[in-house]
């Protein structure tokens, strides 16, 4: 099984890098993710899922250290709320204190929404990548999220470089998102 994982992700996040879009499954929906420092290609899934930039995206790494750069600077505690396990996917609302993400990704905000992910298929792509991955759920804004592979190609019929094959996560619904400065939680 880690082998399917491997060598789809290694293609998924070979098209990535060339400022691809793909189709993946994430903890609950199929998400569509790209590199998030190739505006084009963040562009693209804004339009294809018909999203204004202002509202701003996710991104994801099942590898801690690639969080580091965007938690450099914020006090200890924030720090290890955000890598503290909760008991289920969590997105963090972090500041960007240093600017890093750039305005296409996070929108109007002053914080980049963020998760460290454990879901196998999302692990190996952003393992194979070598950083942060954007992740929006896969359907136009008007439409339910993205259930399976058939539905990601009702929505997106040939509009996608790649779908990497693998299984959902099994969880209900979306992450729940939580503020890092305040631990509140801002959506369930």
């Amino acid at each position: 099984m880690q082998r399917a994982f491997d060598w789809k992700a290694s293609l998924a996040a070979e098209v990535m890098q060339l400022g691809g879009v793909v189709a993946y499954p994430t903890e609950a929906v199929w998400g569509l993710g790209t590199d998030p420092y190739q505006e084009r290609a963040v562009k693209r899934i804004l339009t294809l899922k018909q999203r204004p930039q202002e509202k701003g995206l996710i991104l994801i790494s099942g590898q801690a250290e690639h969080f580091l750069p965007y938690l450099e600077g914020l006090p200890e505690e924030l720090v290890r709320r955000f890598f503290t396990q909760q008991d289920r996917p969590t997105t963090w609302l972090v500041p960007d204190i240093h600017n890093r993400v750039p305005p296409w990704v996070k929108g109007e905000h002053s914080s980049v929404a963020m998760r460290l992910t454990t879901h196998p298929p999302c692990v190996a792509l952003s393992k194979h990548f070598g950083g942060v991955v954007v992740s929006t759920s896969a359907n136009p804004a008007s439409k339910l999220s993205a259930m399976s592979l058939s539905e990601v190609h009702n929505y997106f019929r040939g509009r996608l470089e790649f779908c990497y094959q693998a299984s959902l996560g099994g969880g209900q619904s979306a992450s729940q998102i939580k503020d890092l400065e305040s631990g509140k939680v801002l959506r369930v």
